[in-house]
């Protein structure tokens, strides 16, 4: 029996020897085939690592915008609707914004209610009349600050002055760098900004600082003002219409406590973690699902299709070949564990050099993404993308060559060599 099993191993060791030095005489006779079938596994992984990166960043990215504003819970009233006017942003349905923040801020636990509202405006620079659509964010003064990278920030929110909208305006304004680069200015500069072209003509504002929060948000180019200025300058002092109202809660207070206890106290109006609440803005979103989940399925089903018909041609160009051998005495199994050997070297090359190109692929995307759509990061590649990419490469590249292999072993030599 012992034996027995050490005849069976020494053959099936000589076996795997003799395929592996068939398999290097093929690749040294073909170098050509070789490089162009690596290069195309190679494609064939970068195709999946980017399609799929570019997919899971799609729904990364906006939990990731969510996160970085840096609120604990979200109130609306009623459904999160995206509007695509002016560039993009949020439609206001929640009204009397600043009564409400008011009162959900004298509840236990909540350390900050801060009305957000977004709205399209029409911009230019002073004494242009050449005026583009911007998306203005409004806030009111107090709570979380906002990020200043140059300049200074919002000095307050006098214009309100306790709801009469009596008070000084102070005419101050963030813009964030892409907004900077289109309007040609800097700080210390002055814009026009209104609600309607003739507002904007009649209302001067001067640039204090840079601020990327918004647009990181939003992913378009922003400029954010106080509030009451953006409710005047739009003819909303009336309503004081807010997309959002953010609550921040206090040190050692619980995010859900405080959820459930506003729940309890405005049953009228919708309050969302920021999960809850990025499902709500893409459940409005069917299509950006959809095509996210449609980018993960075609790089899966394009790397798997690709590599196996690559491979497949490969092993069909080496059919009279591997007839020639066959008619000379050389086994079909042993042909097959050649077929399989040559399989597992490309599939290994080329996946290997498909993951190395990965990285330079990502920053490249990003680049581009960041210009065209305003997000940064929005190929996002992880573990598991780059080990199911190498998997198809060689899993799949190694059955389809051997499959390859075993339909050619089953053909007569010589109708092969015809």
């Amino acid at each position: 029996m012992l034996r027995s099993m050490r005849n069976w191993a020494s053959s099936h060791f000589a076996r795997s020897q003799t395929a592996a030095n068939l398999t290097v005489a093929q690749f040294r006779q073909h170098k050509l085939r070789l490089l162009l079938a690596v290069i195309g596994v190679a494609l064939a992984v970068l195709a999946i690592t980017l399609l799929a990166g570019t997919g899971i960043g799609v729904l990364e990215t906006g939990e990731q915008q969510f996160n970085a504003a840096e609120r604990d819970l979200w109130v609306t009233a009623g459904e999160t609707r995206i509007t695509s006017a002016g560039g993009g942003g949020f439609e206001n349905s929640l009204y009397n914004s600043r009564g409400v923040s008011a009162e959900m801020e004298s509840t236990e636990g909540v350390q900050h209610a801060i009305p957000l509202a977004f709205d399209t405006m029409y911009v230019s620079t002073t004494g242009s009349d050449d005026f583009n659509t911007f998306v203005a964010t409004g806030v009111p003064v107090g709570g979380p600050s906002i990020q200043v990278t140059d300049g200074e920030e919002l000095t307050g929110d006098p214009h309100y002055a306790n709801g009469t909208y009596d008070g000084e305006m102070t005419r101050e304004v963030l813009i964030d760098k892409e907004t900077a680069q289109s309007l040609n200015v800097t700080v210390g500069d002055t814009i026009n900004i209104g609600g309607s072209l003739a507002a904007a003509r009649q209302n001067e504002f001067t640039v204090v600082g840079i601020s990327p929060t918004f647009e990181r948000m939003l992913g378009t180019p922003t400029v954010t003002m106080p509030l009451s200025e953006l409710h005047e300058v739009a003819g909303n002092t009336q309503t004081e219409p807010a997309t959002f109202i953010t609550i921040t809660v206090e040190d050692g207070a619980d995010v859900e406590t405080v959820q459930q206890n506003l729940e309890a106290k405005y049953p009228e109006y919708e309050i969302r973690s920021n999960q809850e609440q990025l499902s709500a803005v893409l459940g409005e979103q069917v299509i950006v699902l959809a095509a996210a989940g449609a980018l993960v399925s075609l790089a899966i089903g394009a790397g798997v299709a690709l590599t196996m018909s690559l491979l497949s041609l490969v092993i069909y160009q080496q059919r009279k070949t591997f007839a020639a051998l066959n008619a000379q005495g050389v086994s079909s199994v042993l042909l097959i564990y050649t077929v399989i050997g040559q399989g597992l070297v490309i599939g290994v090359l080329g996946g290997g050099i498909g993951i190395l190109l990965t990285p330079f692929g990502v920053v490249g995307l990003n680049r581009l993404s960041a210009a065209v759509v305003g997000f940064d990061g929005l190929v996002q590649t992880a573990p598991w993308i780059y080990g199911g990419a190498l998997g198809i490469a060689i899993g799949i590249g190694t059955c389809a060559a051997a499959i390859a292999g075993w339909r050619m072993s089953r053909r007569p030599p010589l109708e092969a060599l015809s």
